[in-house]
């Protein structure tokens, strides 16, 4: 049995010379090659705004290997036509796509950053939907800015660093609103809407406007309108859009074809630059990319897709473990987690209490973890988790052990509408009775008055689904799953309504604890 060598400041010259007297004759340490080494762990993405806020490079705050490089060559094609198009006066839109945790939010970010003090004609804007990931990244850079600014002597408040963070992330529905109102072209000449396919369609876009905006003639989709403001310059615009694959999760997400249709129908003079993967059947965008495809506008970049898993760095496999698992696709994905079990640890149990000790006996440091559930797991009350009590998304990401609204002291817990986009390093995904699994295909509920009803609507199934896909990928080390035991003295609480599900993901291969 190998053990652990404890040191202290006394014996620390002891223990580093015991290990080299270990090592002689076996492995040759390269002094040089060790002392211009350096720690580089992947960073969380909020870790990562912060350094390419502070003019690092993708490189620097990446893994030097091909998850790196991967990144690198998407952010310099996306540049390659940000030049095209500004030197030729030309109008482009591009689809990024990549799978989850790919660094898509890392590739926005970069574009958006390499042009934060270029002059007024190049600058960048990165837009999202996700007002928690816009919320939590902004006041993470603005605390970062306000303590660079102390430790060199300089004063700042907190309202005059986020000024300036605010112009380089915004949400996307505050810039929609600036442009209803003023009808000059963008500051920006480049945008970039992060997590694109979530746009609402035209349906939804009028009743928010009419109802909310009064905005009685708004007749256009949200990537109608947000092309048409881009579409203001009389010379060049570049739109980028970061694409992920099956992850609507709200009601009048249009999908990434709303965007394509709305070039085809209105912007007939913008070229279109697509990643070859936007064919692939968890985009739905198949047709609209065909009807593009015959005006002769479209081309294939395969550099605009990135295929591998950043935050997973343990196990690169996981978004496809998940993808695989909830297909239902038995035979794979037991194959899928053999490969993944050893470097990323999935356990299952039917006890919260353990689930928590696990999460607890994991983590090492800094490392983050907390409970993520379903924003319609309306029937965890009994384990103390209620999604209809308020969390606040900033505290819960950014505070650390000694606070008890953070993710570390497991009492408040986030949804997947909280989590897209961000990520934990141990995640405790807690599954209610919503989505139960059955031998024809998942069933899918909502909790309505004081009973599970049954969703019919495709489209609602759909987001459920995909719900418990955000959740299943949020973890960078490794999960555990909770399946409730439930209770029958609780008509709303049935064990059946936990059981096949549990006993599914038991016989794809999980371990229990």
């Amino acid at each position: 049995m190998i053990f652990p060598i404890k040191s202290n400041k006394d014996n620390l010259p002891d223990a580093i010379k015991n290990t080299l007297l270990f090592f002689h004759g076996k492995t040759k340490i390269n002094g040089d090659e060790y002392a211009k080494g350096s720690y580089s762990p992947t960073p969380t993405i909020i870790e990562a705004a912060v350094s390419l806020y502070n003019n690092h490079s993708v490189e620097e705050i990446t893994r030097n290997d091909a998850k790196a490089i991967n990144l690198s060559k998407t952010s310099s094609a996306i540049s390659e036509i940000i030049d095209y198009a500004k030197s030729g006066n030309k109008k482009v839109i591009c689809f990024v796509t990549g799978v989850p945790g790919a660094g898509k939010t890392l590739v926005g970010l970069k574009v958006a950053t390499l042009h934060l003090d270029n002059e007024k004609s190049n600058t960048s804007v990165y837009l999202s939907g996700n007002a928690p990931l816009v919320a939590i990244l902004q006041e993470a850079l603005t605390r970062d800015k306000v303590n660079r600014e102390r430790e060199l002597g300089n004063r700042m408040t907190k309202s005059k660093a986020k000024e300036g963070v605010k112009a380089f992330i915004q949400i996307i529905h505050h810039y929609r609103d600036a442009y209803l109102v003023d009808p000059n072209p963008p500051y920006d000449h480049v945008a970039i809407f992060d997590e694109a396919q979530r746009a609402w369609n035209k349906e939804q876009t009028v009743k928010f406007m009419r109802q909310k905006k009064n905005q009685i003639n708004f007749d256009h989709s949200e990537p109608e309108f947000l092309i048409s403001c881009l579409d203001r310059h009389k010379d060049w615009a570049v739109i980028v859009c970061l694409v992920g694959g099956g992850q609507e999760i709200n009601t009048g997400e249009a999908g990434i074809s709303e965007w394509l249709n709305a070039i085809y129908n209105k912007f007939t003079d913008w070229e279109v630059c697509i990643s070859p993967s936007l064919t692939d059947s968890e985009y739905a965008a198949t047709e609209s990319i065909s009807k593009l495809q015959e005006r002769g506008v479209t081309k294939y970049n395969k550099d605009l897709h990135l295929s591998v898993s950043m935050r997973s760095f343990r196990a690169e496999k996981v978004s496809f473990f998940v993808k695989l698992l909830l297909d239902l696709n038995i035979d794979e994905v037991r194959e899928t987690l053999s490969s993944i079990s050893e470097n990323y640890p999935i356990i299952l149990t039917r006890d919260l209490a353990k689930a928590k000790e696990w999460l607890k006996q994991k983590s090492r440091g800094t490392e983050r973890y907390g409970i993520v559930v379903s924003s319609q797991a309306q029937r965890l009350k009994p384990l103390a988790i209620d999604v209809k009590s308020p969390t606040n998304p900033v505290n819960w990401f950014l505070e650390g052990k000694d606070d008890v609204r953070s993710s570390y002291y497991l009492e408040d817990v986030a949804t997947e509408f909280h989590v897209q986009g961000l990520e934990l390093d141990w995640a405790c995904v807690t599954w209610d009775g919503d989505l139960r699994y059955s031998e024809s295909g998942w069933e899918t509920f909502s909790f309505v008055g004081n009973k599970w009803q049954n969703i019919h609507k495709e489209e609602r199934k759909r987001y459920l689904i995909n719900a418990y896909r955000v959740l299943l990928t949020r973890a960078r080390q490794g999960m555990v799953i909770v399946l409730p035991e439930g209770n029958v003295k609780d008509h709303t609480r049935k064990p059946e309504y936990y059981d096949k599900t549990f006993n599914y993901l038991k016989s794809i291969g999980i371990k229990t604890l």
